[in-house]
């Protein structure tokens, strides 16, 4: 499996991804193309392709958190036909050992749904076998009803990353916002 990275709008590429995408979040949650094309066309993100020959297995959109050196992992998912086969753990594998060389980027940080359901507790898990540790806060956003919890994962012992839940918050808010302006 390869893992393709691009920082600037192709739409084919984007053709690629964007059926695994709408399949794990067309229903939820997902950012209309627009969106995704003018983040990429503001290079404030990066898409990425699992890719084994031309079949695309995975994908995932993450953004740079400004003023940090970590690297947002905003969407992730596996296509339904290769889900609760360890390729979410190998996609992860990929994304941080891009993230630590050529992406330059020192921690990861993801929020997860912190509402008590066996799907997000089943998430949380998931994140945790990456790597990633859960932070206390909970946030509530002002145009979503589900609270959020941060997870970072520095990938340098010498990550200068806050640990503290409200701060990444902070964080995670202003590249929302970067994105949809």
């Amino acid at each position: 499996m390869k893992l393709i990275t691009i920082d600037q709008w192709d739409k084919e590429i984007w053709e690629m991804a964007s059926p695994v995408y709408q399949q794990a979040f067309g229903g939820k949650g997902a950012k209309p193309e627009k969106i995704i094309q003018n983040m990429l066309m503001k290079r404030i993100c990066y898409l990425h392709l699992a890719i084994i020959g031309e079949d695309v297995l995975g994908m995932a959109l993450t953004g740079k958190l400004k003023g940090t050196s970590a690297l947002l992992i905003d969407y992730l998912t596996v296509h339904k036909d290769w889900r609760n086969k360890g390729l979410g753990l190998k996609i992860m594998d990929l994304l941080k050992d891009w993230a630590a060389t050529e992406g330059n980027f020192d921690s990861m940080v993801i929020e997860v749904e912190s509402d008590k359901h066996p799907q997000n507790a089943a998430r949380i898990q998931f994140w945790e076998k990456c790597g990633f540790s859960l932070t206390e806060y909970i946030h509530h956003y002002k145009w979503v009803p589900e609270s959020y919890q941060a997870m970072y994962l520095k990938l340098h012992i010498d990550s200068l990353l806050p640990i503290e839940g409200e701060v990444l918050f902070k964080y995670i808010g202003e590249f929302h916002k970067a994105s949809y302006r």
